[in-house]
């Protein structure tokens, strides 16, 4: 298969699986705090990964040469959860999915300074047309929902968020060689978050709370830790150093779509006229940046 068709395919696994994410986590939502949670996850899907990576000696000796990359690049990864969970206090879920939808637009224009790729206007309209078509879907048609938003401390806190997310991105190309083991550097990258995330609770003294996730909890744990976090990490990775960052966010556009279709189908939550509208404006929008790279 084609190495960029391939790429393009693994994101497009990632951004379901991170759709089906957020589904999960809603049903672990206030049972433990989302940062202890997060750590849970990539402490799990450290330990899973971690046989392949010991027991096979072409990832073995690239662990050393990965470290420092991955530290960075989980640097990036833990400071966008720690700053969504913090925004989460004092905001909704509603403004931080609506947010979210800029992070294709910042990383570009980050593109632009450290690649030095070029947004033409074209370009920089589709941005706001899938700005414009995730917050059909995130409002469901509703403009009378949408016009009761406005930014708060919150949407502030996110916003940053949303930098430290595009960072991740730009770092995890800038930094790859040709030589690199994708796998290896993903498992030191979840590793690297586990230190960032324990550093983390420490300063804010959370306490872990791991005793509460038992039974269907856990279930929902194994998921989130191999579904949404090894694999994601895993084909964000390899996507992101053949196709680039721009590309890998241009489907952020299409990650409501997929959380809606999911709602639709396995719980049989209605689609709005609005939010049909919004799916097809997310979907072209993403189409044509991708063309257009």
């Amino acid at each position: 298969m084609n190495q960029t068709l391939y790429a393009h395919l693994a994101v497009v696994l990632a951004t379901f699986l991170i759709a089906l994410s957020f589904i999960i986590s809603a049903k672990l939502s206030g049972v433990i705090d989302p940062i202890s949670l997060t750590l849970y996850r990539f402490v799990f899907a450290s330990i899973v990964l971690a046989p392949i990576i010991f027991f096979k000696q072409k990832y073995r000796i690239k662990i050393k040469q990965s470290f420092k990359k991955a530290m960075i690049i989980s640097f990036f990864y833990a400071l966008y959860f720690i700053g969504l969970f913090k925004a989460l206090e004092y905001t909704s879920a509603l403004n931080t999915a609506t947010l979210f939808t800029l992070t294709p637009l910042i990383t570009a224009i980050f593109a632009v300074c450290i690649f030095k790729q070029h947004i033409s206007l074209a370009q920089f309209i589709v941005y706001l047309v899938g700005i414009v078509g995730t917050c059909l879907v995130v409002f469901k048609g509703d403009l009378a929902l949408f016009l009761t938003f406005s930014l708060n401390h919150g949407d502030i806190i996110f916003l940053f968020a949303l930098i430290f997310m595009s960072l991740y991105s730009i770092s995890a190309k800038y930094l790859y060689q040709d030589d690199d083991e994708v796998l290896t550097l993903t498992f030191m990258t979840l590793v690297g978050g586990c230190f960032w995330m324990a550093m983390a609770l420490g300063i804010l003294h959370i306490p872990l709370g791991w005793d509460k996730i038992e039974g269907e909890l856990f279930l929902y744990i194994v998921y989130l830790s191999i579904g949404a976090t090894l694999l994601t990490v895993y084909l964000y990775q390899k996507a992101t150093v053949t196709i680039g960052p721009k590309n890998i966010t241009a489907y952020i556009y299409i990650n409501p779509t997929f959380a809606a279709m999911i709602l639709f189908v396995f719980e049989g939550v209605n689609l709005s006229f609005g939010s049909i509208v919004g799916i097809l404006l997310s979907l072209v929008a993403t189409v044509i940046l991708l063309v257009k790279e």
